[in-house]
């Protein structure tokens, strides 16, 4: 079995982070065990406790997982602004880590692939802009899946598993940049797993 670590920023990175790791297992043939490290209050927030683990891995108060996947929004600062921050305190440990750095928002990316919002909550929705502006994207999946007639007491995350699964991972990564790096990442590492 694979042991990963998954820090996330809020609800929403975990759900859909798990949900893809998930699915990625099930498709591979590779079971994992995936522990939560609960972080809440922003992207701040995950680096220092990333910063904390990274320290009791390095003097063995924690088990080295096969591998450690950070989740935290770009915020409009772009994808290699935020790895760059979190690749600065990880000198030791970059080859077990991967990173989902969803640009601008984790709710972008639930609402890129409109065939799995329908398959999901019965409607599609419409194709996201690209603007970057606080809550914009927790305010328009809200819209969407309030168009589909849900009214999601959550604000829509809870429903992050199912849209993962239904997704057209393709077509995902053709659609999103920062989707694409993640993907090909947990791809890869999933293949390697695989071949042993």
């Amino acid at each position: 079995m694979v042991n990963i670590v998954l820090f996330a920023e809020d609800y929403g990175h975990e759900e859909f982070v798990k949900a893809l790791v998930e699915r990625l297992s099930r498709e591979n043939n590779v079971p994992v065990k995936i522990t939560l490290r609960n972080v809440r209050g922003g992207h701040g927030k995950v680096v220092t406790e990333f910063q904390v683990f990274l320290r009791d891995l390095e003097h063995a108060r924690e088990e080295l997982p096969d591998l450690l996947i950070v989740a935290t929004d770009a915020n409009c600062n772009r994808y290699a602004k935020r790895r760059r921050e979190i690749d600065k305190i990880n000198d030791k440990f970059k080859n077990f880590t991967i990173y989902a750095i969803p640009n601008p928002h984790i709710e972008r990316w639930l609402l890129l692939d409109s065939a799995a919002f329908k398959i999901v909550l019965g409607k599609g929705c419409g194709k996201p802009d690209k603007k970057c502006s606080r809550d914009r994207y927790k305010q328009r999946l809200l819209k969407e899946m309030q168009s589909a007639g849900v009214v999601p007491p959550l604000g829509g995350i809870e429903y992050a598993e199912d849209i993962v699964n239904a997704m057209d991972l393709q077509r995902m990564e053709n659609a999103n940049a920062s989707f694409s790096k993640f993907l090909k990442d947990l791809q890869s590492k999933f293949k390697e797993w695989s071949s042993k």
